[in-house]
């Protein structure tokens, strides 16, 4: 036993330690490594926070000021119903209001776009006109029946469906290209001005024998060309004058601010506290934490990645 343990011991001492084989990060090939096998090397490609921005305060502020001016908007529009609930604002004069920012904002629309063709110009006008008509047309003789689509749902439920239609809205609005507004937001926003026009007090034709509960259709006409103009016409001027008047936007944004605390103020005193709050932490405070944040990001890439082709394949999709 003693010689045979001595005679496999000279021969192993005879043969000696083979070549080193090399690692390499392949799966097609057979290597003499476990399958979960890593060398010093591959650490060395490890890469933090890869493509890390750098945030400036006030550039972060001026494009908070876009959430912050469509929290404007639903605070405005809220306004508006809360004047021709309490019977502030009869529907008439709330739709000749209407009618003249629309032709006031339409004209500023046009004066801020691209001067081309005088007759291309023509034709847009033109197709505009055709566009609101056809609008304004169907919305009125549609109007006896969405003001009547609600009746049968309690006023709290109402109330409820319309703060999350609201919220909707706000959720889902193209902040980064709001002109024109997305089909959810502004259906959310439609809805919701519908909800709104269901709970208004009716106009005063008892003496008719009509029920002087139940809101006319002029109500529901009304609040829902004021949700147009609010939420799907006012976002395409907004734009146009951020792209066309960039010094005068963070003015606008301020005025908006300024116009929905102080008309929310007027009635509720309540509310336009809580709006100022909001509209100060979207504005000042979301940026200042967006940028303290980012100290905190740790970001690892390397070569665990997934693969990337960057191999033209256009020839194979003919």
């Amino acid at each position: 036993m003693d010689m045979l343990l001595l005679m496999g011991a000279d021969s192993g001492l005879g043969t000696g330690p083979g070549p080193a084989v090399p690692w390499r990060k392949v799966l097609w090939e057979r290597q003499p490594f476990p399958d979960n096998y890593v060398d010093h090397r591959f650490l060395e490609e490890l890469r933090r926070n890869e493509g890390l921005r750098q945030y400036r305060y006030w550039a972060v502020v001026r494009e908070a000021g876009l959430v912050a001016q469509q929290i404007s908007c639903v605070a405005l529009f809220l306004t508006l119903w809360l004047y021709m609930e309490q019977g502030l604002l009869s529907p008439s004069t709330l739709l000749w209001s209407g009618l003249l920012c629309a032709l006031l904002g339409y004209g500023f629309y046009q004066a801020l776009g691209p001067q081309g063709d005088s007759d291309s110009q023509q034709r847009t006008r033109w197709s505009d006109l055709q566009s609101a008509s056809i609008f304004l047309s169907f919305t009125f003789g549609f109007s006896p029946v969405l003001r009547t689509l609600t009746e049968s749902v309690s006023t709290d439920t109402v109330y409820a469906m319309t703060a999350l239609m609201l919220l909707a809205h706000l959720v889902s609005f193209p902040y980064a290209q709001p002109s024109p507004p997305g089909s959810l937001s502004l259906n959310a926003a439609l809805f919701a001005s519908v909800c709104l026009a269901s709970r208004l007090p009716g106009d005063h034709r008892a003496s008719r024998g009509l029920n002087s509960s139940s809101p006319s259709s002029l109500h529901t006409f009304t609040m829902l060309c004021w949700a147009l103009l609010v939420f799907a016409l006012w976002p395409c001027l907004r734009q146009r004058l951020r792209e066309c008047a960039p010094q005068g936007f963070g003015c606008v944004c301020l005025l908006m601010g300024l116009s929905g605390v102080g008309g929310l103020g007027s009635i509720w005193p309540g509310g336009a506290v809580l709006l100022a709050a909001v509209l100060g932490a979207v504005t000042l405070l979301c940026p200042l934490l967006l940028i303290r944040l980012q100290s905190d990001k740790d970001n690892i890439h390397g070569p665990w990645d997934e693969a990337e082709i960057r191999e033209d394949l256009a020839r194979f999709l003919r």
